[in-house]
């Protein structure tokens, strides 16, 4: 079984959309999708720097595009489309698109809708996130508590990412746990928790008049890790998602139980497979980065239904 992954913010480079633009139809698909987010796509993914691409409400959009051009070119290539998929994050929406859940245009006008709102509620007080590699995970939820920190993403291989107060991250960071490496992360929100509350409602509001379909591929959630069979609960678990732990860990246990054979992160790819590497142990991969990638992306998805 091969799974696509879709990845979350902070993925995204300067310029990462350059070679993607030199495909035939990228630049109409990609016009297509700024208007739907609200965002010029084709300039923040060519020209714009690093610290433009930061801001949630483009980097969201930017990254959800990446994924569908590259999931669009993938299957076209292979003749085929893999037989699971999964986001981590923001790349949930890319998922219930590539699932079949909702539409591409859907899919954009809702992430342009999630950016914004996650931004304006970020913006309320100064909040961030760092990674925490290593170290005993009882002692570090312990310490979490003490700082009125939150565990934001469980990404598995010792990895956990939290959130909250700058200041709470600042004082993490100078003493930290025993075994463990902080690491302040490029992203302006406490994202994943509470601080989120007024995101979900927004988004929750929008998805109202979004019609869903049942999932054509096998699709897991963040939630807990277990597959969705259910296009209504799928947009349900989306807007839940904002304020609740991205449980990467789980959806990787749950694609061992599935039988994963492989895996494809679709651009801007790096994280998942890296994450992989650990928590997948033996299971081959390919970062669909740039177009050059595709042919290794291709030759694992069809060597695995020969």
């Amino acid at each position: 079984m091969i799974v696509v992954a879709c990845p979350g913010q902070g993925s995204q480079t300067p310029g990462f959309l350059s070679p993607w633009l030199e495909l035939d139809g990228v630049a109409e698909r990609l016009a297509a999708y700024s208007e739907a987010a609200q965002v010029d796509l084709v300039l923040h993914g060519t020209e714009s720097d690093a610290e433009t691409i930061r801001d949630t409400r483009i980097a969201q959009p930017l990254i959800v595009a990446a994924s569908l051009i590259a999931g669009e070119e993938l299957a076209a290539r292979a003749g085929r489309r893999a037989d699971g998929i999964a986001g981590h994050s923001v790349g949930e929406i890319a998922a219930l698109v590539g699932s079949d859940v909702i539409d591409a245009e859907t899919g954009m006008r809702l992430v342009g809708i999630r950016g914004r709102a996650m931004a304006d509620a970020a913006a309320k007080e100064p909040t961030g996130m760092s990674a925490v590699l290593g170290g005993d995970e009882d002692a570090l939820l312990a310490r979490l508590t003490e700082l009125d920190l939150a565990p934001a993403n469980y990404n598995g291989g010792g990895q956990i990412v939290v959130a909250g107060a700058l200041s709470a991250l600042d004082a993490l960071a100078a003493e930290p746990l025993k075994g463990t490496r902080v690491i302040p992360l490029q992203v302006a929100g406490a994202f994943h928790t509470p601080y989120m509350q007024a995101a979900v409602e927004t988004l929750r509001d929008a998805v109202e008049a979004v019609s869903a379909s049942d999932p054509s591929l096998r699709l897991w959630t963040n939630r807990d890790g277990s597959v969705v069979t259910d296009g209504a609960r799928a947009l349900e678990l989306l807007v839940g998602q904002v304020a609740s732990p991205v449980r990467w860990d789980q959806c990787m246990t749950s694609f061992v139980e599935n039988g994963i054979s492989g895996l494809i992160e679709l651009a801007p790819a790096g994280a998942l497979t890296g994450l992989a590497k650990r928590g997948l142990r033996g299971v081959p991969t390919v970062a669909v980065k740039t177009p050059e990638d595709l042919d290794a992306a291709v030759e694992l998805l069809n060597g695995a239904a020969a």
